[in-house]
């Protein structure tokens, strides 16, 4: 055989292995994310299922609606952990100067970078003069109680009214170290955490034992439920956040104008099992965990609004009924799901210890709402805040079932309350987690694709 027949036959033998072990990696990958989840009685499979012919398309339908897309936050609020500390000078996202940027002012690529996450991270507050007015007449249906977030100050005149449409959650261009720094902060303080288990300054990359190079995870193992439950729900925010930024990703630009969609490289480099020595799918595992948890706190506190009462108020009475026409009948298909968390487990113990761990659990997620408050990029700083608030709003759902079973039909309860922020947080952090589902069925097609 000459010489050039035996390098083709050599080199088609390469492709054929690499196909082979691309093959095997992409199957080893959809393994790892398959089964019941530990700590419930409910499968990967069945919450794809539920999500996508029952929940997704109404839950999108639902927030394009005028109740549900404005959402009242405080972007100003200075962070009270550190000083800001930008990856570069992004005006529109208020992060102050780095002290370094002048010397790197002559580094093209630094300057085009932030140039990029100027543009991507600015919120457009485009508001109508008709919303302007109609908002004014809401702010007289609102209550609160206590609360597992931070709120903002709605007096502060830095609170602003965000059209959620207009300010769709994607990649802006913030990252590296002042990203990874509030995400270590998240993990490292408030996570019930031993000391002794560190996590790189990375929070994407995988993370090893100290010393003897166990998987980070294996000091999970040891917490008691309520512990673990917290860690998840973080990380699973963690990785919901993440996969939007993949599905949403800066593509290319052409003639000024932004082209977004999926970026596989991305999505592999945060969720792939072999880059992330296996971490990744635990990641994904957590979002399905925390999907969980907002459901069932959604099929909660559905008494709530079933009550005449309760008005979803925009002024418009037409358009308010079918509002909530539409918000019960999703709740009705989430007290259809058959393998619901069950949150009795949770504090179950001796009652002086529960009350005191449940105050620890509601303390540390306070602390990271407000943690929020130090992300250097204003549209990375709105989801954040929203998905936060409303994953504490569940929480305050799961540990009030008593007060909403006795809520009376037509008047005020003083013993659980939810306001407008509240519930608008509630049901976008939810829409985004289906979201994020979804997206994660539309890898999957696109890695088997490209094999």
């Amino acid at each position: 055989m000459s010489r050039a027949g035996r390098r083709s036959r050599a080199g088609a033998a390469a492709a054929v292995q690499l196909w082979v072990t691309l093959s095997c990696l992409t199957t080893a990958a959809e393994a790892q994310l398959t089964g019941v989840l530990d700590d419930c009685l409910c499968d990967i499979e069945s919450i794809d299922s539920f999500n996508t012919y029952k929940i997704f398309p109404k839950i999108q339908k639902l927030l394009e609606r005028d109740y549900f897309r404005y959402y009242k936050v405080n972007l100003m609020r200075p962070c009270p952990f550190w000083a800001e500390d930008g990856q570069c000078s992004i005006k529109d996202c208020h992060v102050e100067p780095c002290p370094e940027y002048s010397k790197a002012a002559n580094n093209t690529k630094e300057i085009e970078d932030c140039e990029q996450a100027n543009k991507l991270g600015a919120v457009n507050s485009t508001l109508s003069n008709q919303s302007k007015e109609a908002f004014i007449d809401w702010a007289r249906y609102d209550d609160s109680q206590d609360h597992f977030c931070e709120l903002d100050d709605e007096r502060s005149p830095a609170v602003q009214y965000v059209d959620l449409l207009l300010n769709p959650e994607r990649y802006t261009g913030y990252k590296g170290p002042s990203a990874w720094r509030v995400w270590n902060s998240i993990y490292e303080e408030n996570c019930f955490k031993p000391r002794s288990v560190y996590r790189p300054l990375n929070p994407l990359a995988p993370s090893w034992g100290k010393d003897d190079g166990e998987s980070f995870y294996k000091w999970l193992e040891g917490l008691c439920l309520e512990k673990r439950v917290f860690y998840k729900l973080i990380s699973g925010l963690h990785a919901s956040i993440n996969l939007h930024l993949c599905a949403k990703y800066l593509l290319e630009e052409t003639w000024g104008k932004p082209s977004w969609g999926p970026n596989i490289k991305e999505f592999k480099h945060r969720f792939d099992p072999v880059e992330t020595k296996g971490e990744g799918p635990r990641r994904l595992k957590n979002l399905y965990f925390l999907y969980l948890i907002e459901l069932r706190a959604l099929s909660k506190v559905a008494p709530y609004f079933d009550r005449s009462i309760v008005d979803l108020y925009t002024g418009n009475v037409e358009e308010d009924a079918k509002t909530k026409a539409l918000l019960l009948e999703i709740f009705q298909d989430t007290k259809s799901f058959p393998m619901h968390f069950d949150e009795k487990s949770m504090f179950a113990g001796n009652q002086k210890e529960a009350k005191s761990l449940k105050e620890e659990f509601r303390l540390h997620f306070k602390n990271i709402s407000r943690i929020m408050d130090c992300v250097g990029c204003d549209k990375c700083r709105l989801w954040g805040k929203l998905q936060t608030q409303g994953l504490g709003t569940a929480l305050k759902i799961l540990f009030s079932e008593k007060e909403i079973q006795n809520l009376p039909e037509n008047s005020p309860s003083k013993g659980f309350q939810l306001t407008r922020q509240e519930i608008v947080a509630l049901l976008n952090a939810f829409g985004r987690l289906s979201t994020s589902i979804i997206e994660l069925q539309n890898f999957k097609i696109l890695l088997k694709n490209s094999r």
